[in-house]
């Protein structure tokens, strides 16, 4: 049976993943990178929050895998 845990670990990875996804995606428009260096580095630090969501998301499989006998 699933924990309630694992399944509040797998919905943090979602959401970060998703917030840093949509950062990134920010990152490439011209309106975005020309604002100010303060929005810029905003964005940037919220574009880190995808790598954080997979490893978050590997470590969830990782616990919720079942062993091999």
């Amino acid at each position: 049976m699933q924990t309630q845990k694992s399944s509040r670990l797998l919905a943090t990875a979602v959401i970060l993943f998703g917030i840093g996804m949509v950062a990134s995606i920010a990152l490439l428009f011209p309106a975005v990178r020309d604002t100010g260096t303060v929005i810029v580095t905003i964005v940037y630090v919220l574009a880190m929050c995808a790598p954080l969501g997979f490893l978050l998301g590997l470590i969830f499989a990782l616990l919720s895998g079942r062993r091999s006998r």
